[in-house]
């Protein structure tokens, strides 16, 4: 079931000339606001600047416009505040030497959560169960006759800073956004009064605005009250599995025509998945990834499939499969490209560890596409040489999005760790929360073992609990290796996050800079590589030594 709400809203001048306040609410389509959620907000633009109203207004207008631009993948704490930092700027440059302030307060809710965003001095207040829990601060100075004098705002300083709340939704609870119009003159007890005896929305929204000016409030009033009447689903694959009852298809054989393709072969079976090639109208090939027939009451599988679809779709480029955009399902799956090509696991195979020019240019593809899902607050949790194409077109691909998290969007089931042991990163075996990091250490066993043919900790079984220690030196696999690569291989599976990259963009740098320091340099001297080796070598040359001393003194 879809997030619903219902809302009503008021707004009066009072006995001002212009109403600069202003209110937005945004219920787009279902699909969009399964992943970004519904928009309400206020804003109350400050009468002693160049134009509050103008301030009020744009500021609504472009969070409205923009918010839903915005990347679908984006948290929404991260959204707003991009958004608003923009407008902030924006306020400040076109004042015309004066400055161009409001306050502003946007609330979303999606799914089971709420995000609020606030600055200044409208106030946002939680009504449950005939008890009004107010979850702003005011941004005012606190010195007696100052009460009133903003502190923080939009267009007031080059640096905006926002309060972020976030929490879980109650069914049947309401949110109310109030100018300070409203709350300054009736005080949080008259607020509490109308809102129990008032419990039609819209009559509410009126008396609290006529009520303020009737108490002698001399500013605009506004208020915006959302009820909550049902909880929405905890994921996106749980909205999306609503949005679209779809059954399995029927078992698919080589030569039929199944909604418009035709089934060229099954090309993999599994307990989990089934995939297909297809072929359409003009002889390009498709691949077909549906469930098996056994997990056709599966709700999690079918959730699965469906996030995967979703979040491919949001991570378009060449760097990942293209899916297709067809409308006309009638059942349960989806299509990507299929490109020509081999595995990075088949080139190993076929020719062993890589060259070192070869594995360079291939690193910095990778670090370049992990990137790019990371900025789109996507983490893949299956990076391994199995799921990276390199096509024939030479470009490299990320494969099988089917354990891919974003966080907000995706849930996971209570003790699972997704991913093939081996790249999983040692925080994750510890109960870690998924994000970038675990993605990095995963590029950084993958790029180890396509140098290498080993693991830098040794290679990990399925039901094992690893200990991590240091990682052993890839130059002892590999005297070829330019130091400077060696300490970055080192540094990217370190067991230690905080020792590790931060970001790809780093990673990716630091193999730019040395590749101008030539990839071709000379071997390191064995005591480079190979100290304990040396050392012992020479003692125990020295001990032969003084024993061949010791025998010839003895024999005179």
């Amino acid at each position: 079931m879809a997030l619903q709400l219902s809302h009503a809203q008021a707004s009066a001048t009072g006995p001002r000339a212009e109403n600069q306040d202003a209110l937005r609410r945004v219920t787009p389509e279902p699909v969009l606001a399964a992943s970004k959620g519904l928009l309400f907000a206020i804003a109350d633009g400050v009468s002693q600047c160049a134009d509050g109203g103008l301030a009020a207004r744009s500021s609504l207008q472009a969070l409205a416009l923009d918010y839903y631009a915005t990347p679908e993948t984006w948290g929404v704490a991260e959204s707003l505040e991009r958004l608003l930092n923009a407008q902030n700027r924006w306020l400040q440059a076109n004042g015309g030497g004066q400055p161009l302030l409001t306050t502003l307060s946007a609330l979303v809710l999606r799914g089971r959560r709420f995000t609020l965003a606030h600055v200044g001095d409208c106030r946002v207040y939680r009504w449950h169960q005939q008890r009004l829990q107010r979850i702003s601060e005011d941004h005012v100075w606190e010195q007696p006759g100052m009460q009133h004098v903003l502190k923080r705002a939009l267009g007031l300083d080059q640096h905006l800073v926002l309060d972020f709340l976030d929490g879980e939704l109650r069914q049947g609870e309401s949110f109310l956004l109030l100018s300070d119009g409203v709350w300054a003159t009736l005080g949080d007890t008259a607020i509490a009064a109308i809102l129990r005896d008032q419990p039609d929305l819209e009559s509410a929204t009126r008396t609290l605005v006529s009520a303020a000016h009737l108490a002698g409030s001399q500013d605009n009033a506004s208020a915006l009250l959302v009820r909550v009447d049902a909880l929405g689903e905890q994921s996106i694959g749980d909205a999306l599995l609503h949005l679209r009852q779809w059954p399995l298809p029927p078992p698919l054989k080589p030569g039929q025509m199944f909604e418009g393709w035709q089934v060229e072969a099954l090309l993999g079976q599994s307990r989990q998945s089934l995939l297909y090639r297809v072929r359409d109208e003009q002889d390009q090939a498709w691949l077909l990834k549906t469930l098996p027939g056994a997990l056709h009451d599966d709700l999690p599988a079918c959730q699965a499939l469906l996030a995967e679809e979703w979040l491919l779709r949001r991570v378009a480029g060449r760097h990942f499969p293209q899916v297709h955009g067809g409308s006309s399902r009638q059942h349960l799956y989806y299509l990507m490209r299929e490109y020509p090509g081999r595995t990075l696991a088949q080139l190993f195979q076929q020719h062993g560890p890589l060259p070192l020019d070869q594995w360079q240019a291939l690193a910095e593809r990778l670090l370049r596409a992990v990137g790019l899902l990371h900025r789109r607050q996507i983490v893949h949790r299956d990076l391994k040489p199995e799921n990276l194409l390199l096509g024939e077109d030479g470009e490299l691909r990320i494969l099988d999005f089917g354990l891919a998290y974003c966080p907000g969007l995706t849930v996971d089931p209570q003790h699972l760790l997704p991913g093939t042991p081996s790249f999983i990163a040692p925080e994750a075996f510890a109960g870690e929360p998924p994000g970038p990091g675990q993605d990095l250490y995963a590029v950084g066993v993958c790029l180890y073992f396509l140098l290498t043919g080993h693991y830098p900790h040794g290679e990990v079984e399925a039901f094992q609990r690893p200990r991590f220690g240091l990682p052993t030196s890839p130059g002892r696999y590999r005297p070829d290796l330019p130091q400077w690569l060696e300490e970055s291989l080192e540094r990217g599976v370190c067991a230690q996050p905080q020792q590790r990259y931060e970001t790809a963009e780093q990673w990716l740098l630091v193999l730019e800079q040395g590749e101008r320091r030539s990839l071709h340099s000379r071997p390191r001297p064995l005591l480079e590589r190979e100290p304990l080796k040396v050392w012992r070598g020479l003692a125990l040359a020295a001990l032969l030594l003084n024993l061949v001393l010791l025998w010839r003194v003895l024999r005179g």
